[in-house]
């Protein structure tokens, strides 16, 4: 009895305990719940368009959203690789490229995706990851050997070699050492102190394995930048690739001109340096753009730029054009009502008015289409393998949409794209 008697005041007493400490805990003030912050991912530069990764100088580089210690590990990894990158591939291995970055710049890199093989004239051997310079010296008279010694990868002293005598035997000035490709310009900067050369070029000077004098300075004259085609970009010193990235920011950045001196210095493309010297040059001419008659053009052939200038922003009039493409023209109006990413309202406003001509959107049977075009097409490259399957055994189209056993839906749109 006594036993019991005691078991249950302790269990009374333990019971009070508990509800003394839970009221505790419930009646304190909460503490207020810290405020969280967001950070906006890095977006991507609004002015880029398609670039050479090879023809980027330092500036140019920050221009495309990287730090300067980033731009010199680019430059440098450059370098290394034999001063010229030879692919996508081997410009994603450089660490100081995110691959989140990376992937905003892919589409834009005229590179190909992977080196090709076999082409000596690429250099993809690395060489060491720093210059050793002991004191000044002449480059003319440094063998392959003096070049290994310093740093260089084999390769990259068999490319300085093969650079000084396409000159003649001498690299006359330390301008045209500069202007070897193998020699980065950070190891230039290195370099340049050391030299034992003149700093300028002789205006004499005529290189021995071309059939013409050196090129003189670009001679300038006024100019519209927004008439300047390819020929007229590469007259003012750009290369073929350089022009074209430069006309293609005009075109589609700029939605088809420079309104002003600011929108010309910031295509990336321009070095600063370049930039003055054509400053004094550039005109620009305010020109009245003509409307596009909407009612008279075709769904079929609609431009970027005729889009933006109908109101849809970039991300829609984007779409629709790469939609199109990749189905090789619209059938119907209703397939660009489908087009993933666009405003509906102003589509539906500009399909109301634009007419839309199928004559030259490709057509095929299922035995004639070609491989490539049913394994690409959107709307034919799930079932591309299964048709290339069974028209070996079965040539009627008929057995074949049979076989095929699509559903309703899927058959219709196909077939809008069937002879």
């Amino acid at each position: 009895m006594r036993k019991s008697y005691y078991q249950k005041l302790a269990f009374m007493v333990t019971l009070l305990t508990v509800l003394l400490v839970y009221q505790k805990y419930t009646s304190r003030e909460k503490e207020p719940f810290p405020e969280v912050t967001f950070i906006k991912d890095a977006s991507i530069p609004v002015n880029l368009s398609d670039f050479d990764p090879n023809t980027l100088d330092n500036e140019q580089w920050q221009k495309l959203g990287f730090s300067e210690k980033q731009t010199a590990t680019i430059l440098k990894y450059k370098d290394i690789v034999g001063g010229k990158f030879t692919s996508k591939e081997q410009l994603k291995k450089c660490y100081a490229i995110s691959e989140e970055k990376f992937s905003e710049l892919a589409s834009f890199i005229l590179l190909p995706e992977i080196a090709e093989k076999g082409d000596s004239k690429r250099f993809t051997t690395y060489g060491k990851k720093g210059i050793m310079i002991s004191g000044k010296f002449n480059p003319d008279q440094f063998s392959a050997n003096d070049w290994l010694k310093m740093g260089f990868s084999e390769r990259q002293s068999e490319a300085i070699i093969k650079y000084r005598n396409y000159l003649g035997g001498s690299f006359i000035s330390k301008e045209k050492f500069k202007e070897c490709f193998i020699i980065s310009p950070e190891n230039y900067h290195k370099l340049e102190p050391y030299l034992l050369l003149p700093s300028k070029t002789p205006e004499n000077f005529r290189n021995p394995n071309k059939n013409n004098f050196i090129k003189p300075r670009i001679q300038y004259h006024a100019f519209d930048p927004n008439q300047l085609d390819l020929e007229g970009w590469k007259a003012l010193g750009f290369s073929e690739k350089q022009a074209a990235a430069i006309i293609n920011y005009r075109d589609r950045n700029l939605r088809g001109s420079f309104k002003s001196l600011d929108d010309l210095q910031k295509c990336f493309v321009i070095s600063a340096e370049k930039f003055q010297e054509m400053k004094p040059y550039i005109k620009l001419q305010e020109k009245q753009q003509e409307q596009t008659d909407f009612s008279k053009t075709d769904l079929n052939t609609i431009t970027f730029k005729q889009l933006i200038e109908f109101g849809l922003d970039e991300r829609s009039a984007g779409s629709m054009i790469g939609f199109r493409k990749k189905l090789g023209g619209f059938m119907n109006k209703q397939q660009i009502l489908s087009t993933y990413n666009i405003d509906q309202n102003l589509v539906q406003k500009l399909i109301s008015i634009a007419p839309l001509n199928i004559s030259n959107v490709p057509r095929y049977s299922l035995l004639e289409a070609p491989e490539e075009w049913l394994k690409n097409h959107p709307y034919f490259k799930y079932s591309a393998d299964k048709i290339i399957f069974y028209r070996i055994s079965n040539p009627d189209d008929k057995k074949i949409w049979k076989l095929l056993k699509l559903k309703p839906e899927y058959e219709e749109r196909m077939r809008l794209y069937v002879k």
